[in-house]
């Protein structure tokens, strides 16, 4: 832990992550994940978070981990094909986390979710958060397409709305 990094976090106050996403982007991003899962039998879940709360930062846990945590909070995990994917961004890092259930993972594999996870990173430092996002939720629902297709009419396992935390 850096003094640094919660220099970041703590300028980094809830009201900027609704002002970087209004609801128009919240939207966008909703129905980009409604239209991805009629792809696929996959389920996206996709939360965003400005800053971690102080105590996860005085005890120096990393977006990784929060990811796996949130994965857990959040059921991403709690799908029949164990197909669940978290797609986790932290605003006032920069850092996006992928956290994808073993059922796909292990078809996936760590690289590819890097890959995407640096692509949405590169759109969001060149300002483009609401594409970066978008890019994001495409890419995921492309390799979710690639082993799991074609949907099923058993509907929608998990929120498609995004979680603000």
């Amino acid at each position: 832990m850096t003094l640094a990094r919660i220099c970041r976090h703590l300028c980094f106050p809830d009201w900027q992550l609704r002002r970087r996403l209004p609801k128009r982007a919240l939207r966008a991003i909703t129905k980009a994940i409604r239209n991805s899962e009629r792809q696929h039998r996959g389920e996206i879940r996709f939360a965003v978070e400005a800053s971690m709360p102080l105590g996860r930062l005085l005890r120096g846990q990393s977006a990784r981990a929060r990811a796996l945590e949130l994965f857990s909070d959040l059921q991403a995990w709690d799908t029949e094909e164990n197909n669940g994917v978290l797609i986790y961004v932290l605003m006032a890092e920069h850092v996006v986390e992928i956290v994808a259930d073993r059922g796909i993972d292990r078809q996936v594999g760590p690289e590819r979710w890097k890959a995407i996870c640096q692509e949405m990173e590169t759109e969001f430092r060149a300002g483009h958060l609401e594409s970066g996002c978008l890019a994001g939720i495409h890419a995921v629902g492309r390799e979710l397409e690639r082993y799991y297709k074609p949907p099923d009419l058993s509907g929608n396992e998990l929120p498609n709305k995004p979680e603000l935390l």
